[in-house]
């Protein structure tokens, strides 16, 4: 009986779950359905309250926009590939964008769900980023936030522990022992952990790079410098941990994947520039 209920209840769960198509394919092909147990607005509205939580914090500490030049470079570009996001939602055109430059010598960026941007300026001292490299990392990460990456990420969490919670419920009852049920979960959750959410998160990376490289192409910045920026990446790297056991693609894949498509994006970017 407690075995039918607790299949019962996981099957009940995962019943509320969809799968999306949160953007238009666009000419880099990005189809793949996602699967979502979150509304939007849930998640815009826990990642627009983290990102106010922190601004307060970068305020406090004296480190938010603290070069206007830098500021407003970071800006410009980030509105250029903005500007772009309809051909892939055009609900994105309506979004509270906010764009912010923290000092940290961290070399990265981000793009909350909604459109909260931040920039670390060690991603702008440390590898003296052009602006066709810059808007290529910024591109990226808005087309993390237009595929709803973030959104996607925190429903496989929550599906990751609702298949665990169940299977130790199972296994507690046919087994009756507290000891096999523990190992189980232990098992079950490194399981999980490689064949559900490592391989999405590099599909969701390769994702990122594909939209990001025709947003900033079709904004007017150079898609070759995608290639730059990571041949720059590649040469700040110490140590990469092997691609099989990490979430983001390995440099070189990434760089080899690029190449591939910019004859792909490049007419965006010749129209571009000659209007």
């Amino acid at each position: 009986m407690k075995k039918t209920l607790a299949t019962f209840l996981v099957a009940l769960l995962l019943a509320g779950c969809a799968t999306t198509q949160t953007t238009q394919s666009g000419a880099v092909g990005v189809e793949r359905k996602q699967f979502m147990m979150l509304s939007e607005k849930q998640v815009e509205s826990m990642s627009a309250q983290g990102y106010l939580q922190t601004l307060k914090e970068a305020e406090s500490k004296k480190i938010l926009n603290t070069d206007q030049r830098q500021l407003e470079r970071v800006r410009v570009i980030s509105n250029r590939l903005i500007a772009q996001t309809g051909v892939f939602r055009q609900d994105a055109l309506d979004w509270k964008w906010a764009v912010n430059v923290q000092d940290s010598k961290e070399i990265n960026a981000y793009c909350m769900p909604g459109g909260k941007i931040m920039v670390y300026t060690g991603l702008i001292d440390t590898l003296k980023t052009t602006d066709d490299e810059l808007a290529a990392v910024i591109g990226h990460e808005i087309a993390h936030a237009l595929r709803e990456h973030g959104r996607e990420r925190m429903s496989r969490a929550y599906a990751q522990q609702i298949g665990i919670l169940g299977l130790a419920a199972v296994v507690g009852v046919t087994t009756k022992s507290e000891n096999k049920t523990a190992m189980t979960v232990q098992a079950a959750s490194v399981v999980s952990a490689l064949a559900l959410t490592l391989p999405n998160s590099r599909e969701a990376e390769r994702e990122a790079d594909r939209i990001g490289l025709e947003l900033a192409a079709r904004a007017g910045y150079n898609p070759n410098a995608a290639i730059s920026l990571w041949q720059k990446m590649n040469a700040q790297a110490k140590a990469n941990p092997p691609e099989f056991m990490s979430t983001h693609p390995s440099n070189e894949s990434r760089i080899g994947d690029l190449q591939k498509l910019v004859p792909t994006v490049m007419p965006f970017y010749e129209k571009a520039k000659k209007g």
